[in-house]
């Protein structure tokens, strides 16, 4: 039996055309994919039993400090409009952070767009059964899946909101990465009247799986999930952040036409560009930009002063206010990060690759952030 999002998934035009055969299969081949492809896409969102969940990652979650900001923006736009949340994607921790934090205020839950990977083993029956996530299959180009995904989307709209990375997977290399348009075509594609999209921009003091992204800078292969869970518990020893969740005002969707390529990119750059300008520039990345191989404490406040003036004149949303204040707030953590080192009034880099992670989170505001980083 097929619930009724798949069946208003099959009667889509799109879809239609799909099952007549013009893709080289028959329309029963056709069908028997695309009932496939919605049955891995299916999920379920149990809001009663959201923030109960005996989760692999509950440990770690409860060492990050969740804290919104301009959640007026959501709540506006919530009372008439169905909400696409766009948002940067640093950790493996957005996925419980972010929606979290709408549930910690009382907003309705959306819906999660997360990368197939993430579906295995108890975490995955997690991701399907009680968080409404959405196993996304990245970089593929089966057409009868990308049909299907966009219907699915479209309908998903009818009825719930929906949060998606527009880079696909995380920074590897620290810097905010140009948008993929796939979801966010399909979300244009639901031609929904009172669509909107908020830009969300997402930062940590410390990303958990630092040490593990700096060191593979680029994404080589998709690697086992369990694997990379065992990775960030072991860096999750003694590891505390901030994790600042700030939302843009809600961008209309009306005039773009989905069905231009150019104007899908176009908005999904603008969109990019607005989580750039949201995002929280905390006094670790501020350091890292300043750092030297070995530097004063006194030469490291002022270099990280004169970073932040460069940021005001960008009008940065700025976490800390001094360079004295942002040297403060980050050489502990990032001392015992194993980042730096601090003794007798100098600093000295013990882990450059790292450093550089933090730095490049700075790279769309800063012109040329690597050239305070040696």
């Amino acid at each position: 039996m097929l619930d009724d999002i798949s069946e208003a998934v099959l009667a889509r035009e799109e879809v239609v055309k799909y099952l007549r055969g013009g893709y080289g299969e028959s329309g029963d081949q056709a069908r028997e994919r695309v009932c496939a492809h919605l049955d891995e896409m299916r999920t379920t969102q149990r809001h009663s039993i959201y923030r109960a969940l005996q989760h692999p990652l509950y440990p770690i979650l409860r060492k990050i400090e969740r804290i919104p900001e301009q959640l007026h923006h959501v709540k506006e736009a919530a009372r008439s409009h169905r909400i696409v949340y766009a948002s940067n994607h640093k950790s493996h921790t957005d996925y419980l952070v972010e929606p979290l934090v709408l549930d910690d205020n009382g907003v309705r839950p959306p819906l999660i767009a997360a990368g197939i990977n993430l579906f295995g083993g108890p975490l995955g029956l997690i991701h399907r059964h009680v968080t409404g996530a959405i196993p996304i299959r990245r970089n593929t180009k089966d057409p009868g899946y990308l049909i299907t995904l966009k219907a699915y989307v479209a309908e998903i709209l009818q009825k719930h909101d929906l949060f998606f990375y527009p880079e696909g997977g995380r920074s590897y290399s620290g810097e905010i990465k140009s948008p993929k348009t796939g979801l966010m075509h399909a979300a244009l594609q639901a031609d929904h009247a009172h669509l909107v999209v908020i830009p969300t921009a997402v930062a940590y003091d410390l990303v958990l799986e630092d040490h593990v992204l700096a060191r593979q800078k680029v994404k080589r292969s998709q690697r086992a999930f369990s694997t990379e869970i065992a990775e960030m518990v072991r860096y999750a020893v003694g590891y505390r952040s901030r994790a600042y969740v700030t939302f843009g005002a809600p961008i209309p969707v009306g005039s773009i036409d989905a069905d231009s390529r150019r104007e899908v990119l176009e908005f999904s750059h603008t969109v990019m560009s607005a989580i750039g300008r949201l995002y929280k520039v905390l006094p670790t990345a501020v350091v890292a930009n300043a750092m030297r191989p070995s530097i004063t404490r006194r030469d490291l406040a002022g270099r990280s002063e004169t970073i932040l003036e460069a940021l005001r004149t960008q009008g940065a949303n700025l976490g800390v206010e001094s360079g004295a204040e942002a040297v403060d707030a980050a050489l502990e953590p990032l001392e015992a990060r194993g980042v730096i080192v601090a003794e007798r009034g100098r600093v000295r880099v013990r882990d450059r690759n790292v450093l550089k992670y933090y730095a490049r989170t700075l790279e769309h505001l800063l012109a040329s952030p690597s050239r305070h980083t040696h």
